[in-house]
């Protein structure tokens, strides 16, 4: 069975609880429940037994041990002790339980939006010679090997503040300014008293040297030798990725000449996913050089000398289905499947029919969801290769004595993603409603950009948005219902909240706040519209992301042992 594209009955901001689909038997709580009394709950009153939390889930009429429980039309977990009706659900009286799923030759009719407002609508980006598009014009400086992290950092010392890409923060000033105060003699009473909004904000307006450069970023790791040649060379191939990535105008890659990652198998992957690939490339080998000063000075200057080339580059109309567009979700609470993941997923179907892209990744977070992802792949073949992925991945977690059913973190739980399924069922609401046109493994690229693709990665953040960038993604959408800072080098990540308490309590990391589908305020729809036109504006530097102006850059390559 499909899930449904939105949200049910949440335009009425009486209902204190929602049940998603027709066939559910439980309901999630929009707002603290108090037992003994009768609420609203899709237009009908309940009666609520215990005390509920928002975000929890209640049983509707009673639940009996051995019956499963269904949310979002689909079986999300296995009761294993009797649950009055009107009682919550946890996981003393729940467990991980999902259906099945099978090769299917089906056609799949999709209802495409209406997305007549935004024809003819471009945004602002960077043309490559292969005819993709950039969001942003980025160097960036990769070590092929953990050995030649020290040189990134010297690099980065030596070129941010050199060349007006350092940011200065509002806590370097209040630090200064405590330093200053303890020079004076000042107490730790008076330091303790000293508050930071009296200082203002004294970033200061850097004159770039090459302003149409985005960004020069620096990504280090802990591979690239002495683990498995599986990992050094899904390591070549992620790099690859970066170093062809739209929103990259040139690399420089440091080597310390003998390890696993070799310069020759990233060269060949590189030629792999643009053949006619012509950014420069520069790279240098540490054991080629008399000396780690002459490799750095040869790296400084001749990328100062390529920065001035990439600076040609400016930003030019393009049309939209130059967007490709990475769905990630991060700390997810109980909200998330029913505010933001949906909002997120009527953004993308929107920019799927106006002949754009989209990447879902996270496959142990589409645990639950298989059946109706492989209803959704346009040939047997790709469905079949969806399944293949997926079970290789739950063998592999089961083989080290883990499983799908571990992946809902503590804070998850808390928040009322109590089994594995109910959170999968939630996230994979974010890849919409539209066809599947492919279905990659770590680290492949992106070849169909005209609709959805599926990215085996882990449900581990970092991981899946470096895996995401790498293979394409020049956009990213992250929904967060407890708050995440996780940003990329390469690709503006934009950061949505499932609920208005974390848009006010964390704005500094937060983008666009889905909490009015919960308030009853605002629709999916009316939500995704917005989003998608955020999106544009991102695309375009009209908007910079909470993460960019954080300079939040994370790295991090998936060793493919097995990580939830």
């Amino acid at each position: 069975m499909p899930l449904p594209s939105k949200s049910t009955n949440m335009d009425n901001n009486n209902n204190q609880a929602l049940r998603i689909h027709q066939s559910d038997n439980v309901y999630v709580a929009l707002a603290d429940l108090v037992p003994g009394k009768d609420i609203l709950a899709n237009g009908n009153k309940i009666h609520v037994s215990e005390p509920i939390p928002a975000k929890q889930k209640f049983s509707i009429s009673g639940l009996k041990k051995g019956e499963v429980v269904r949310m979002y039309g689909v079986t999300v977990g296995e009761v294993i002790r009797n649950i009055p009706a009107g009682g919550l659900l946890s996981r003393s009286n729940i467990k991980h339980k999902s259906d099945g799923f099978v090769s299917t030759d089906s056609r799949y009719h999709w209802d495409e939006p209406d997305v007549s407002p935004w024809q003819g609508r471009t945004f602002k980006g960077f043309y490559r010679s292969n005819g993709s598009v950039g969001t942003a014009n980025t160097w960036i400086f990769v070590p092929m090997v953990f050995c030649e992290n020290k040189n990134i950092h010297v690099l980065r010392d030596s070129l941010n503040k050199s060349l007006g890409y350092e940011k200065t923060t509002i806590y370097q000033d209040y630090a200064k300014k405590l330093a200053e105060m303890v020079r004076n003699g000042a107490s730790e009473e008076e330091l303790a008293d000293f508050e930071i909004s009296k200082l203002k904000s004294s970033t200061p307006h850097v004159n770039r040297a090459f302003p149409n450069v985005d960004g020069i970023k620096f990504l280090t790791h802990n591979i690239g030798c002495g683990g498995t040649r599986q990992d050094s060379n899904s390591l070549c191939g992620l790099l690859a990725g970066y170093i062809t990535h739209p929103n990259v105008a040139g690399a420089t890659v440091l080597s310390l000449g003998c390890e696993n990652a070799e310069v020759s198998i990233l060269k060949d992957e590189v030629i792999k996913r643009d053949p006619e690939f012509d950014k420069p490339l520069l790279i240098y080998e540490q054991q080629k050089f008399g000396s780690e000063m002459d490799m750095i000075t040869s790296a400084i200057r001749e990328t100062i000398i390529n920065l001035s080339v990439a600076n040609e580059c400016e930003r030019k109309p393009a049309p939209l289905n130059k967007l490709l567009i990475g769905l990630e979700c991060g700390a997810s609470d109980g909200f998330s499947g029913i505010s933001a993941n949906p909002a997120i997923g009527a953004c993308t179907d929107r920019l799927i029919a106006l002949g754009g892209g989209a990447i879902l990744s996270e496959f142990p977070e589409l645990c639950g969801a298989e059946q109706s992802l492989v209803n959704r792949c346009i040939t047997k073949e790709i469905g079949d290769r969806f399944i293949k992925l997926m079970r290789d991945y739950a063998a592999r977690a089961e083989a080290v004595g883990s499983g799908f059913d571990m992946n809902p973190s503590p804070g998850n739980i808390r928040d009322g993603l109590i089994t594995d399924a109910i959170k999968s069922t939630g996230a994979a609401r974010k890849g919409g409603t539209s066809p599947i046109v492919d279905v990659l493994d770590y680290p492949e690229k992106v070849i169909n950009t005209k609709g959805l693709n599926l990215l085996c990665t882990p449900g581990n953040d970092l991981e899946s948005t470096t895996a995401m960038a790498g293979s394409g993604a020049n956009l990213i959408l992250f929904s967060t219902g407890l708050g995440t800072p996780t940003g990329n080098p390469v690709t503006p990540v934009i950061k949505v909240s499932t609920n208005d308490k974390l848009s006010n309590t964390l704005s500094e990391i937060i983008d666009f706040n889905t909490g009015s589908i919960i308030t009853g305020n605002k629709t999916v729809d009316e939500l995704g519209s917005e989003l998608l036109n955020l999106c544009i504006d991102t695309a375009s530097g009209d908007y910079i992301t909470c993460t960019n102006k954080m300079s939040q850059d994370d790295f991090l390559p998936w060793k493919r042992g097995v990580s939830l």
